[in-house]
């Protein structure tokens, strides 16, 4: 769904594997937040129980990391690297971190464990220095005109990169970019994604697919039951602006490795509030069911749960009201950055933030009555950022 892994599922055991050998190269000198995350390992016996089991739950021939001392070393390197391009979309791993907890995750064990505060908060700052490290220039060795770089010919086509790039660029080293991250969340060149700007239309606020469109969504409900139903209470973290959505609509959409990883307001309004929440990241729904995707199943779920941004645009025009933007990391790092602030005016269109590397999902809540969606928007259709995709309610 994502294309974070390998379309074969024997691909994803034979980079495990591969990943195993490049551990053998002896001891390594672990970086100040896997150290810590092994420390918080030796003397949290709650914590060492569940990643050991959650080891152990992986069943042969899936289980290529044998213990604990495996799993923080293939950590270790992970966060030190730069992800590779492959145009074989049968064997490529995009993901590397999603490519190492695919099975884990979905254990009874590490169900339990990523649901745990102080094991996500350790498992964030690795996270945060691999971010550290897609942000600098020591990232840039995978972005060349290589048959694996990222600059390719077959990535070039794949990822539409002349939507971002100009042919000047094309002859600046890198194309001109700076970091990995840089890649990753690309600035789009004027006239890329046109703005709708009928006053009637309410746009999207990101490339993607549609994942679900729910109407009269409740102040609480059972977020982790099959369906996964949206809680707004959870969802929007208790805000003082929850009352304005009872029985409002929520339409969620998913975003793809490949897709635009910035986010843009879906009408004109000026921002009243404007924040990151820390949760959760490599959750889960049990009732999701058996996931190979390393997560996208449970996106409903993770509406209430995961690391998300929480930003609230009001529209002078009250049969708009209020709406709530909500982009929410899944894998990878998907470091959320909001780059507007309370009372900042914004048109429909303008940039609000971006992702960093990682898979991703939005949401945008609206008040009850507010808007008519599409009728063509349906599960898996292709949106595109600033296009219309609903019509204010006259």
């Amino acid at each position: 769904m994502a294309g974070y892994l390998p379309e074969s599922r024997e691909a994803v055991d034979e980079w495990q594997a591969g990943l195993v050998l490049q551990l053998a190269d002896g001891e390594q000198a672990f970086s100040p937040g896997v150290r810590e995350l092994k420390q918080l390992i030796e003397r949290d016996g709650i914590v060492r129980m569940y990643v050991s089991q959650m080891i152990e739950e992986v069943l042969p021939p899936h289980r290529h990391i044998k213990g604990v001392d495996e799993l923080l070393a293939a950590l270790d390197r992970i966060r030190g690297t730069a992800p590779q391009y492959s145009p074989n979309r049968e064997k490529r791993v995009f993901f590397p971190m999603s490519a190492l907890f695919v099975y884990m995750m979905m254990t009874p064990a590490g169900e339990a464990l990523f649901r745990i505060e102080r094991f996500n908060r350790a498992l964030q700052k690795i996270l945060k220095e691999w971010c550290a490290y897609l942000d600098s220039d020591s990232s840039l060795g995978v972005l060349t005109e290589k048959e694996d770089g990222w600059l390719s010919a077959p990535a070039v086509k794949e990822f539409g990169l002349g939507d971002y790039v100009t042919e000047a660029d094309r002859k600046k080293q890198h194309w001109g970019f700076t970091s990995f991250n840089a890649f990753f969340h690309r600035e789009i060149l004027p006239g890329k994604r046109p703005v709708d700007t009928d006053p009637s239309a309410v746009v999207s606020a990101n490339d993607g697919a549609v994942f679900r469109i729910a109407r009269g969504v409740r102040e609480t409900d059972r977020f982790w039951l099959k369906g996964q139903p949206y809680s707004l209470v959870d969802m929007l973290n208790g805000s003082a602006y929850t009352s304005r959505f009872l029985d409002g609509d929520v339409f969620q959409s998913f975003l793809a490795g490949s897709d635009y990883h910035r986010w843009r307001s879906p009408i004109d309004g000026v921002v009243r509030s404007a924040e990151v929440v820390d949760g959760l990241m490599f959750s889960n729904a049990e009732s999701a069911g058996e996931d190979p995707t390393a997560g996208t199943y449970s996106q409903g779920y993770q509406a209430s749960v995961n690391t998300r941004g929480l930003v609230f645009i009001e529209s002078p025009d009250p049969k708009i009201g209020m709406v709530c933007v909500i982009p929410i990391g899944i894998t990878e790092i998907s470091s959320v950055t909001i780059r507007v602030k309370p009372g900042q005016p914004v048109k429909k269109g303008d940039e609000l933030g971006w992702f960093s590397y990682g898979g991703s999902s939005m949401c945008l809540v609206f008040e009850p009555g507010k808007v008519r969606f599409a009728d063509d928007l349906k599960p898996d259709t292709k949106i595109r950022v600033s296009a219309r995709i609903a019509t204010v309610v006259r």
